[in-house]
């Protein structure tokens, strides 16, 4: 289920020169902000899981979910070329999960990593929030890459419903509207980081359990749903 020649161009798509720049920025900014807020503050185990959980989180994992999720397809499904790749002997199911697979690497790598590191430099991993919210925006990594790769392949616009989804449902209707933060990958991941930090440090509004749950239903779904409309694109390219 996973194809090398997939992956190396949709690494290159995606790690190219504009993207790159683009994926770069939010890391930065967040060990900046890191860095500032440690030398005007100190430590502050309270400081650390307002920013990570407010800004790492809530806004730099969803936006370069968006990038990489709908970047892995998106553009190729936009300019045709999808059906060059169709015309080649990989089983579609290989083709998604390949994508997918890449599109998960590369939102880990930019997200997750700089959330550690941005966690150690504000209070050094004190009651585990560094490696709380890191877990957190692990598993938030698999589920927006599925959700937006499948945005990828259903719309022209998937881009800009991406970021309704994250910038408008999740930040503004989650925080505002109690029954949408239990459709919030933010807030199923944020149920992971309350299990593993301090008491107090982490909020969530949904139970592990049922976070779990709606996490591996959401992935699952939206590969599978992926896969299929990947099949008709197919059907349409040959005919």
């Amino acid at each position: 289920m996973y194809n090398p020649t997939v992956a190396r161009l949709t690494y290159r798509a995606l790690l190219g020169r504009r993207r790159a720049l683009i994926l770069f920025v939010l890391p930065a900014l967040l060990i900046v902000i890191a860095i500032a807020v440690r030398a005007f503050t100190g430590v502050d185990d309270k400081v650390a899981a307002d920013l990570l959980g407010g800004f790492a989180l809530a806004t730099m994992v969803p936006l370069i979910g968006v990038i990489a999720g709908t970047g892995a397809i998106g553009p190729e499904i936009d300019d045709g070329s999808i059906v060059y790749l169709l015309s080649k002997p990989v089983k579609r199911p290989t083709i998604i999960m390949t994508k997918l697979t890449v599109a998960i690497a590369v939102t880990m790598a930019f997200s997750a990593i700089p959330t550690l590191i941005a966690g150690f430099i504000l209070n050094g991993n004190g009651q585990q929030i560094a490696v709380a919210y890191t877990v957190a925006a692990l598993v938030a990594s698999i589920a927006y890459s599925a959700l937006f790769l499948l945005l990828g392949t259903v719309s022209r616009h998937a881009v800009v419903f991406g970021l309704v989804y994250a910038l408008i449902w999740e930040s503004l209707f989650g925080s505002l509207v109690s029954g949408a933060k239990t459709l919030s990958v933010q807030q199923w991941a944020l149920s992971l980081a309350e299990k593993v930090a301090g008491d107090g440090y982490v909020d969530a509004s949904v139970g592990l359990p049922t976070a779990a749950v709606l996490l591996v239903v959401v992935t699952v779904g939206a590969t599978a749903y992926a896969g299929q409309k990947l099949r008709r694109l197919t059907l349409a390219g040959e005919e």
